[in-house]
């Protein structure tokens, strides 16, 4: 097992990527606190979890308090006495024309998409410093780099991600903790699936990407137990594009 005998943090755990993240760390001998905003949906990870003989605990949080983040990694260490790997997944989206996107929205989509990755994985970092080490995994978006009309405030957060990353991981890996990040195209999550108006919408989508079908939240997990693991000692600042050769497209 890869992630045997580390303890991950796994934040929006509760459905999609980070509920299939969360999953494979454990199949990976992985202890996982498994984080949502959903109560429910994230007990519910954690029961299965524990139901294939693996450890979890389930925690509701809000990653834009840094009151909460604080409590995710006290949780770690308390339940399983040390923190090795953060997962910053937690995020929302939503389709807005740029002439209507009100202040509110904006601020909410950047405490959760941006905020919300800063304070946990300040709060993990300096955990990780205490122990020795760690990894944190950031998940960011084809967006990142790629601009989309009806999508501006997304894309700007994730963008940002993209070189919060770049700059935790010059910041952090003279103290042994590697930040890198995933980047995924068009998944079929419930979030995505709220995006798209249409059958049609989702064979544009499927048409730009080579590999030709959505990405399902299982196609991330090897990316990210990659770079939970040792396999990834020596990589540090880097974005993974796990996009079905999207941006050979764009």
């Amino acid at each position: 097992m890869r992630l045997a005998n580390k303890v991950g943090i796994v934040t929006g755990a509760g459905r999609g990527i980070g509920r299939a993240i969360a999953l494979g760390y454990a199949q990976e001998g992985a202890a996982v606190v498994v984080c949502d905003l959903d109560a429910t949906t994230a007990a519910a990870v954690a029961a299965a979890i524990r139901a294939a003989n693996g450890r979890a605990v389930a925690l509701a949080a809000d990653v834009a308090s840094a009151v909460d983040a604080q409590r995710l990694v006290d949780t770690a260490l308390e339940q399983f006495g040390r923190l090795d790997v953060m997962v910053n997944n937690a995020a929302i989206a939503n389709r807005k024309d740029f002439l209507e996107l009100t202040e509110a929205e904006w601020d909410r989509l950047m405490d959760v998409n941006l905020k919300g990755t800063f304070l946990c994985g300040q709060a993990a970092a300096r955990a990780m410093v205490q122990s020795g080490g760690g990894s944190i995994v950031n998940v960011s978006s084809s967006n990142s780099v790629v601009a989309h009309g009806s999508m501006v405030h997304y894309a700007a957060s994730k963008g940002a991600v993209k070189m919060l990353t770049s700059g935790m991981a010059v910041a952090l890996g003279p103290r042994n903790v590697r930040v890198n990040a995933l980047a995924p195209s068009s998944v079929d999550t419930p979030m995505a699936r709220n995006m798209l108006d249409s059958s049609s919408a989702e064979a544009q989508r499927v048409a730009r990407i080579p590999l030709g079908r959505l990405a399902q939240p299982e196609d991330l997990v090897g990316a990210a137990v990659f770079l939970a693991s040792d396999d990834s000692a020596y990589v540090t600042g880097t974005t993974i594009f796990v996009d079905g050769g999207r941006l050979s497209l764009a």
